[in-house]
């Protein structure tokens, strides 16, 4: 299985789907690695179509865990409640829904086009520039440039490990920018929302807008499929090329002790599943 993952604070989370570990540098420089349960549906997981969704909401559960507990390892002096986990799910269903889908589709309707497939185009580009100026106002962030940092490593790390030698000096020539990474998933999630939204023509704006949050599922699903193709591909290669313009933006170059970090967790799932095989 592909190996995946994403920055978290003062580290990384790589998961193969079957397993997942949390690597962090600690207070006192040393990496802990902490095993992380992965949320499992085995037979629902081979469906295609399914498996989309399935997929995105491993990584949701997984990733919001896995930045809380790097938060404790990281910043030990700083307390945590599970009230923050709510709120940090609660939030991020806001900023999905409410900045990134709802929003997007009210300033378009605003507009006072007739043509629904323009509609659907105004509203892709309203996302589009709404993800942009998101991701370069954060950047602006000193937190923000030491995540895109440990986002670049996880990718150097992975690249690594695909071309069989997850050693430090392989992994620094390796690029910051991989084509399985979120970044992609986003733009292609928005292109197949405009082609979907457009095929479903409905007079109340309520009722639309309903339609786009109920879709949502579907068009992860969609989109999830496509970016598997386009990893193995080179036909579908230009789908992705936006996604990986724009990891420009949510990936610095890594120092070499955020690369050791991010290693460290490519090293453990692999070791992990070779362990499980021979068992």
């Amino acid at each position: 299985m592909p190996l995946g993952g994403q920055a978290v604070i003062e580290g990384v989370l790589i998961s193969d789907g079957e397993r997942a570990v949390l690597a962090v540098r600690g207070r006192d420089g040393a990496v802990v690695i902490e095993p992380l349960p992965v949320p499992k549906f085995p037979k629902l997981e081979r469906i295609p179509f399914v498996r989309g969704p399935i997929k995105l909401y491993q990584l949701l559960s997984l990733g919001l865990r896995a930045l809380a507990r790097s938060a404790e390892i990281a910043y030990p002096e700083e307390k945590s409640s599970g009230w923050d986990y709510v709120l940090a799910i609660v939030l991020a269903l806001i900023i999905l829904i409410g900045g990134f889908i709802a929003l997007p589709f009210f300033l378009a309707t605003k507009i006072g086009l007739e043509s629904s497939i323009l509609l659907n185009l105004a509203e892709g580009a309203i996302r589009v520039s709404f993800f942009i100026l998101y991701l370069w106002g954060i950047s602006f962030l000193p937190e923000a440039r030491r995540l895109f940092q440990y986002h670049g490593a996880e990718h150097k790390a992975v690249h690594a490990h695909e071309a069989g030698t997850p050693d430090l000096s392989l992994a620094l020539r390796q690029s910051p920018i991989h084509a399985r990474c979120g970044t992609n998933f986003v733009f292609l999630f928005i292109a197949v929302a405009v082609f979907l939204f457009s095929l479903i023509p409905t007079s109340s704006f309520w009722l639309r807008l309903l339609v786009r949050i109920g879709l949502i599922p579907v068009v992860a699903a969609i989109t999830y499929e496509i970016l598997l193709l386009g990893a193995k591909s080179r036909a579908l290669q230009p789908f992705l090329w936006p996604g990986l313009l724009f990891q420009k933006l949510t990936t610095r170059e890594p120092s070499p002790d955020q690369v050791e970090v991010a290693l460290a967790a490519v090293r453990w799932v692999a070791n992990s599943r070779k362990a499980s095989i021979t068992e």
